[in-house]
């Protein structure tokens, strides 16, 4: 129940951190902090939370990283069910926090986005649902590649949350432009569920896409990550 717990709170902290970011901070007049901004706050929880609940959970707050990390012999398959609702009630109560932050300011609408991923008329530069396929797949791949490798034995150790955390801060540099940025379904869902309407229509790929990209990082890194 304390690893429950902490992917719970993980979660909530990397959809409030990330998402809040977004919603609250990128175009603030003046000072927004931008895509490169928003990007770096999604590392950051991720940096910070690997080194407060590592230790506890093993920081996976993400549904696909779970996935990809039992797919990868690291991860047994009967914790998989309560990480990835642990994950999902975290971030759907970041996403209820962040709505009640950011409805306290006048003219606040949901329907500017509230950091949900899309693809076509949805997608931050129009890109096409293939467009967004792709890169949801190959960005987690390479998230999954970058955690397994981080974190193997022979790995330099103590040292798995700065590159977990700056390939995060990378992957949102490359894409979101194309998606707003998933490669986690929890993070899509926290926010998506509040937006409603085409959020939620579009929600599936934000699911199928990273655990398609979790399997195939697992693979790969299963025949080069091999001792033999």
């Amino acid at each position: 129940m304390k690893a429950y717990g902490a992917e719970f709170f993980g979660t909530f902290w990397l959809v409030l951190g990330g998402c809040g970011s977004a919603v609250l901070a990128a175009a603030f007049p003046g000072v927004g902090i931008g895509l490169l901004g928003v990007a770096l706050a999604f590392g950051l929880t991720v940096l910070t939370m690997a080194y407060a609940i590592g230790h506890i959970s093993g920081c996976h707050l993400n549904p696909a990283v779970s996935i990809g990390l039992w797919a990868g012999g690291r991860f047994p398959a009967a914790k998989l069910l309560p990480y990835i609702v642990a994950q999902v009630l975290g971030a759907i109560a970041a996403g209820g926090v962040l709505y009640l932050i950011a409805s306290g300011k006048s003219g606040f609408e949901l329907a500017a986005g509230f950091a949900s991923n899309g693809y076509g008329a949805h997608s931050p530069g129009g890109y096409s649902l293939t467009a967004a396929l792709v890169t949801e797949v190959v960005m987690t791949m390479m998230f999954l590649l970058i955690i397994l490798g981080a974190t193997d034995a022979r790995a330099p150790a103590g040292f798995a949350p700065l590159p977990i955390g700056l390939g995060l801060t990378l992957i949102h540099l490359i894409s979101i432009p194309v998606t707003n940025t998933s490669v986690n379904p929890a993070r899509s869902t926290g926010v998506a569920l509040y937006v409603g309407d085409w959020a939620t229509s579009q929600l599936w790929l934000f699911w199928v896409a990273p655990i398609a990209g979790a399997l195939l990082g697992a693979a790969v890194y299963r025949v080069i990550g091999s001792k033999d």
